[in-house]
């Protein structure tokens, strides 16, 4: 099999607590067999990363970060790249997602890009051009003090294309929209630069309510491991309270816990429902994003939903066959 019918890409996409870790870790596990190496031509699958938080070193029990244990010896990318005390750009990740698909395709192995930031997938498979634009920290500090539904107003007047595929509840990341449109002067039209190879998209698809379920269990089983005291050691690295909270969802629940602005029992329930609410946002992004070939398929119709391993591995071993 000649080189060029290996440049392909797989990703693996679903919201929190969805189990597509485990299933991408599995898929290449087989795919990485000798009788899977002896009938595709391939030399194994190794994993990048997709998770907007996985890349910062010391965030690991709320991230749902995979052990070396729970690796299995497949080689994983983008995990503790950053350091949680600066901010890492779409930009910083797309460079390094592509260096390490680049590097596994070079091996003659299939590259997995697995996660569920919506964002990062479409900044690597659609090579969406991000304006590069310096922080207006004045501007930041102005935002800052508006509340999330102010903040989407700002940017639905001067980006409603952005406005409606952006995580409308994350306050970083419409300040950050709208610092880029005002910058610029202008409403930046969309532009792609996809990538020049086949991509298979698989999304894991769940029921809401075993999702909900998945994700309060997965919570309490954190806690146990060390959640809060997690989160304690980032604040021991000298990271400011704004700026834990700032990583969202039930960092920002045990942020004002520690600080005891709430009890216990309003951190655990606010825990679990923000992060039931952020699988909800999740999905309603795979399901409507604009991509490049959207004018084709329409939102989300390039994601092939599966139930199980089975259907996974049947829909990558015609990917892998097909030329």
């Amino acid at each position: 099999m000649k080189t060029k019918s290996l440049q392909k890409l797989i990703v693996i996409l679903g919201p929190t607590a969805s189990g597509k870790t485990d299933l991408a870790i599995k898929l290449a596990l087989r795919l990485s067999s000798g009788q899977a190496k002896k009938k595709f031509g391939i030399n194994g699958v190794e994993i990048v990363s997709a998770d907007s938080r996985q890349v910062y070193k010391g965030m690991n029990i709320g991230t749902a970060k995979v052990t070396k244990k729970e690796r299995q010896g497949i080689p994983h990318y983008l995990l503790d790249v950053a350091s949680p005390k600066r901010k890492f750009t779409v930009a910083q990740y797309r460079k390094l997602a592509i260096e390490a698909i680049n590097k596994i395709l070079k091996k003659k192995k299939i590259p997995f890009l697995v996660g569920g930031t919506g964002f990062y997938i479409q900044a690597v498979v659609d090579g969406i051009v991000i304006p590069e634009v310096k922080p207006d920290w004045k501007l930041r500090k102005k935002l800052e003090k508006k509340s999330v539904g102010e903040l989407y107003e700002i940017l639905k007047k001067l980006d409603p294309r952005r406005a409606k595929i952006i995580e409308r509840k994350n306050p970083r990341r419409l300040i950050r929209a709208i610092e880029i449109c005002l910058k610029i002067g202008k409403v930046p039209p969309l532009k792609f630069k996809p990538l020049p190879y086949p991509v298979l998209m698989i999304g894991v698809k769940r029921k809401m309510k075993e999702l909900k379920k998945r994700i309060k269990k997965r919570f309490f089983d954190w806690l146990k491991r060390g959640l809060i005291l997690e989160v304690i050691n980032l604040k021991k690295l000298g990271l400011s309270w704004k700026r834990i909270e700032d990583f969202g969802i039930h960092y920002k629940v045990i942020a004002r816990y520690l600080q005891n602005k709430i009890g216990d029992k309003e951190m655990v329930e606010n825990s679990i429902r923000e992060i039931q609410n952020y699988a909800k946002r999740q999905m309603t992004w795979f399901k409507r994003h604009p991509a490049a070939e959207q004018v084709r398929y329409g939102a989300g119709k390039r994601i092939k939903w599966v139930k199980n391993c089975q259907e996974a591995e049947k829909l990558i071993r015609n990917f892998i066959k097909n030329k």
